[in-house]
Formats: structure tokens, C-alpha cells, sequence
């Protein structure tokens, strides 16, 4: 009941052992209203599998009854904008990692280099 389940397959065209595959997942496995909690349950579990040489996501479908669990921010973009004071463009921002073991410093640098190149904001 709770396991993804491939529900068809077909070869890529002119590609030698390449397949399209068609994985459903059922509801119940995901958090309501968390994008983390599916993509890292999806990616996660499927690009972590070892017997796969390479492995590419070109589609996902959500339900609408998933998509209505969501309840969106507690504000809209204005204040993020405000507190940014950046208008008229998209906020470009980055995560760095923290299981990459930087050290407090490297970790200060890296995030100065972020800002220092244009992005809007880091989060760790």
C-alpha cells in the first residue's frame, strides 16, 4: 500500500536501453502541504537507487486534491520585496549546504560570495 508503483513502460525511441517509466505514488505517503516532504520522498528515495546508471525527472503531476492541502505563505511577495527592498525582477537566492562541512569562516565566505554576485538571499 504505501510503495511507489510503476504503472508503464516505454523504450525512448532510437535509444538503446533508455525508458520512459511511469511511477505512481500513493497519497498517503506524502506530508499534507509539504513540497519538501514529497520531493524529497520522490527524488530522494528514486535517484538514491543505487542499480541505476542515470535517471532524469521530466514530469510531475500533483492531484488537485494535494495541490488544495497547500496553504501558501503567511504574506505575499510585497513584503519579501520590502524587507529586500528589490523590485521590478525575480529574487534569486541559493541553499548552502551545511552537510558540505564548511567551517563557520568558509561557510561566512561562501555566503558573501553568493550576495557579493547578485543573489538576493542564502539559506542554509
Amino acid at each position: 500500500r504505501y510503495k511507489g508503483r510503476c504503472y508503464h513502460i516505454e523504450p525512448v525511441a532510437e535509444k538503446k536501453n533508455q525508458y520512459i517509466c511511469y511511477v505512481a505514488y500513493p497519497l498517503d505517503l506524502f506530508e499534507e502541504g509539504s513540497v519538501t516532504n514529497m520531493f524529497t520522498s520522490i527524488v530522494g528515495n528514486v535517484f538514491g537507487f543505487k542499480a541505476l546508471r542515470a535517471l532524469r525527472l521530466e514530469d510531475l503531476r500533483i492531484p488537485n486534491s494535494y495541490i488544495k492541502t497547500f496553504q501558501g505563505p503567511p504574506h505575499g511577495i510585497q513584503v519579501e520585496r520590502d524587507k529586500l527592498n528589490k523590485y521590478g525582477r525575480p529574487l534569486l537566492g541559493c541553499t548552502i549546504k551545511p552537510k558540505l562541512g564548511l567551517s563557520a569562516k568558509n561557510y561566512g565566505r561562501a555566503v558573501y560570495e553568493c550576495l557579493r554576485g547578485g543573489l538576493d538571499f542564502t539559506k542554509y
